[in-house]
C-alpha cells in the first residue's frame, strides 16, 4: 500500500494529537485526582519525586506534544522519563514488559521518541502562525486574473 507523503504527516499527526493527550491524561489524572485518579494509588504531593515531577512532564509534555509545540524536545523528555519509569520502577520486577507491569511506560516511551525523531507531522498549533508570519497565509493578489475573450 503506497501512501503520498502528505498522508504520511497526516498519519503522523494524528498518532502524535492521541499519544499527546493520552500522555496529558495520565498527568492530570495523577495531579488533580480526575479521570479515574492516579494510577499509583494516591495523589502525590507538590514537589515529591519522582510521582510529581513524573505526573507534571506526563500534562506539560503531552499537551505540548498534543498541540504541535516544541515538539522534538517536548517528546524527547517525556520518551526519557518513560525509559527512567521502565527502568528504575518496573525492570526489578521481570525482564520483559508483560512480566514486570511496564508496557503502557515502553510504548510511550518509543512513541514520543518516534516522534522525537520524525517531528510533530502536518497540523500544528504553529503551523499556521508560521505561515501567516510568512505572508503565505494571506491570499496573493497576483493570483486573480482577467481574461480577455
Amino acid at each position: 500500500m503506497q501512501i503520498s507523503a502528505r498522508q504520511e504527516a497526516a498519519v503522523l499527526a494524528l498518532f502524535r494529537i492521541v499519544t499527546g493527550l493520552l500522555f496529558a491524561c495520565h498527568g492530570a489524572a495523577t495531579l488533580f485526582d480526575v479521570l479515574g485518579g492516579p494510577q499509583g494509588g494516591s495523589v502525590p504531593a507538590a514537589g515529591q519525586w519522582p510521582g510529581w515531577w513524573a505526573a507534571v512532564i506526563q500534562l506539560v509534555g503531552g499537551t505540548l506534544v498534543l498541540l504541535g509545540v516544541l515538539t522534538r524536545p517536548a517528546a524527547l523528555l517525556c520518551s526519557g522519563s518513560m525509559a527512567y519509569a521502565y527502568f528504575v520502577h518496573h525492570q526489578s520486577d521481570g525482564l520483559w514488559p508483560l512480566e514486570n507491569g511496564g508496557e503502557k511506560a515502553a510504548l510511550f516511551c518509543w512513541a514520543f521518541l518516534l516522534i522525537a525523531a520524525l517531528g510533530p507531522g502536518r497540523w500544528t498549533v504553529t503551523r499556521p502562525l508560521a505561515h501567516r508570519a510568512s505572508g503565505r497565509g494571506t491570499p496573493r493578489k497576483e493570483a486573480v486574473t482577467t481574461r480577455d475573450t
